[in-house]
């Protein structure tokens, strides 16, 4: 066997279009780590075969695989620097860039008159990644899966301790599709029914965690795809939108068992202007406590006063009217947590149900929405 043979060469020479590479270094930023210990996790994985430039970014809990279309001069790979790239390519004049592997694992960017020489690592230091399942997929429309996330998503925890919190669960039934997310301070609920899953038998669970969630969510916002493939394996979930594959390491444990905490008999209920509720806690709210963030509500016959005080700041008051005839009634709640479910709701009015002021409120949009949506908030005392 000739010596020269076995020193495979590695090569790659492609041009590219500035807008489309862009497009797909901007896509995958959300996924490259900034503070890795792991050198490797802060490249992309350039791949270039066919008419194709595939890029990879991954954090090993999460990964974004991506392409566009390419002219591909010697087919290979490389491994670039994630942030830099995308800083350098964001400020060339929008023309063809051509990118070449050089020696010790160098790449040339030329751009018009530009030319850039980055220091690139070895791409089999590159973790391998997980192969799409070849059977199981479910195709979940995407706009539907963004209205799911963008109802429940911000109420994911954030704190570490409480793993199973740090995702939501989707549960998946031959006609509907669910999404719930809680922090054990609140609790959001959205269920879509009148879709067709299939190859959904009886219910699929699955945890997706935060960090999925988000980069979802911004994948689905810049996407003109209309579905998305879900599968699942023992241990990564995949969703394959359009060109764009996302994996997510699954979380393990159990779900809370949110629907003992589903409010049943809330029978004060009270009509309300979205707008109108979300200016008067916005205003009051920088009255309140700091740390707590709590404002009361209280229910009298026609209206609904919301006050907060604290004494570094003052106390404030406002007023809405509303259809209400129910006896009087004061609960506190984090102003934050209301702020945030008026954002997501999207409607012009919303309900608010209320029990008693021990007991959980439960909030929802008034008019008929294609989502079955609630919004559970535990009272604060005050």
């Amino acid at each position: 066997m000739p010596v020269e043979a076995a020193v495979a060469v590695e090569t790659m020479e492609i041009t590219v279009s500035k807008f489309e590479l862009l497009r797909e270094l901007t896509a995958t930023q959300g996924v490259v780590e900034r503070k890795t210990t792991i050198p490797i996790l802060s490249n992309y994985l350039f791949e270039a075969s066919g008419d194709r430039l595939s890029l990879t970014a991954t954090d090993l809990d999460l990964s974004l695989r991506t392409s566009c279309t390419a002219k591909v001069k010697k087919e290979g790979s490389c491994t670039i620097p994630a942030r830099k790239l995308h800083d350098y390519v964001k400020l060339l004049p929008d023309t063809d860039i051509t990118i070449k592997l050089l020696e010790n694992h160098w790449a040339s960017i030329r751009c018009g008159r530009s030319n850039t020489k980055m220091v690139g690592m070895a791409k089999s230091n590159f973790p391998s990644l997980p192969v799409f399942p070849s059977a199981g997929a479910v195709t979940i429309p995407a706009q539907v899966l963004r209205g799911l996330i963008s109802r429940t998503g911000f109420a994911i925890s954030n704190e570490e301790s409480r793993y199973t919190l740090n995702g939501a669960l989707m549960l998946l039934k031959p006609e509907s599709i669910t999404m719930v997310a809680t922090d054990g301070h609140r609790l959001a609920h959205c269920e879509r029914n009148g879709e067709k899953f299939e190859g959904v038998s009886g219910e699929m669970k699955t945890l997706v965690p935060k960090k999925a969630m988000d980069e979802l969510k911004s994948l689905l916002d810049s996407t003109d795809a209309d579905t998305v493939e879900f599968a699942k394996d023992e241990s990564t979930l995949f969703f394959r939108i359009g060109s764009r594959l996302l994996t997510s390491r699954q979380l393990t444990g159990q779900f809370p068992n949110y629907e003992a905490v589903l409010p049943k008999d809330n029978n004060k209920i009270v009509p309300l202007n979205a707008d109108e509720l979300n200016a008067a806690i916005l205003r009051v709210a920088q009255f309140a406590d700091e740390r707590s963030r709590a404002v009361r509500l209280r229910l009298e016959k026609g209206e609904v006063k919301i006050s907060a005080s604290s004494s570094e700041a003052g106390e404030s008051e406002d007023s809405l009217e509303a259809a209400y005839n129910g006896d009087p009634l004061t609960i506190g709640f984090n102003a934050q947590y209301l702020v945030d479910f008026l954002k997501a709701s999207g409607t012009a009015d919303v309900r608010l149900e209320l029990k008693d002021p021990q007991s959980a409120g439960q909030f929802r949009p008034a008019e008929g929405d294609d989502y079955k949506y609630r919004y559970i908030v535990m009272p604060m005392r005050i």
